[in-house]
């Protein structure tokens, strides 16, 4: 079972780019953040023609997030508990063959000590009370997503630049570490300990071609889904395509229930 997470910065204008990622990887899930559409403008038939069940949710110019699977999709949660109607478009939950799935475009904050820093930090403080009021640690849960914090400097290509700044600030990465608190690991690190693994580069400068980048895209996962997951991958090749997001796409593999 092949579950993958990419920013896509655009659902619509890296349709192309997800449709050739299906037809070559053909993940069982792919989770989608920055889809940046309206719903009833999502391209759902494109998609669902690549055989998917698919549901998302999103908002005019930004944000968005959407699961597509190739098993049913069930129990579909779309917002953190108190947000209103007009919430961001952050978060999509589901189930899918027998795995919890929850789908995070947790905000950036911008830069630290701002408001939106401030919100960013409570954001990821009612992530985790989700998880304990809705989740379980005993049960297969993958969550996954651009988590906009670096986890430690090996995720940093400069970390002395980078230090104390926006995404790599210590209060970003102890509210994170407080998510994974709730008893998730991070998948890749159970298999690649080495700095210099990123998942995000800026459009300046060529940064992807000098690998001025950072790691913000992760795959998180319980007890029961690490002792199933047996790789992740980094699919850096895609960064090299023409018109490509800034992100790449995470996949883990795992066994399934009958293996």
């Amino acid at each position: 079972m092949k579950i993958t997470t990419w920013n896509v910065n655009g659902i619509r204008a890296r349709l192309t780019h997800v449709v050739d990622f299906l037809r070559e990887h053909e993940p069982d899930v792919l989770c989608l953040q920055e889809t940046k559409v309206q719903d009833d403008l999502f391209p759902l038939e494109a998609l669902e023609d690549e055989g998917y069940d698919i549901t998302f949710t999103g908002q005019k110019g930004y944000n968005g997030v959407a699961i597509l699977a190739s098993h049913e999709i069930e129990d579909v949660r779309t917002a953190l508990p108190g947000d209103g109607d007009d919430a961001e478009k952050r978060v999509l939950g589901a189930t899918v063959n027998g795995f919890r799935i929850l789908d995070l475009y947790v905000p950036n904050g911008q830069e630290v000590g701002s408001e939106k820093y401030d919100y960013k930090l409570d954001w990821l403080r009612r992530l985790r009370a989700f998880l304990d009021a809705e989740y379980a640690a005993s049960d297969p849960v993958v969550v996954v997503g651009d988590f906009n914090v670096t986890l430690d400097d090996r995720d940093v290509h400069d970390p002395d630049w980078w230090r104390g700044k926006i995404l790599c600030s210590d209060a970003e990465r102890t509210a994170m570490r407080n998510v994974m608190a709730f008893g998730l690991d991070d998948a890749l690190r159970r298999f690649r300990e080495e700095a210099g693994i990123y998942t995000w580069w800026h459009y300046r400068a060529g940064a992807a071609f000098v690998d001025d980048g950072l790691r913000i895209d992760y795959v998180l996962t319980s007890p029961p889904a690490t002792a199933r997951c047996r790789d992740v991958i980094v699919h850096k090749d895609v960064r090299q395509q023409k018109s490509p997001s800034d992100h790449v796409p995470v996949t883990a593999i795992f066994d399934s229930d009958d293996d």
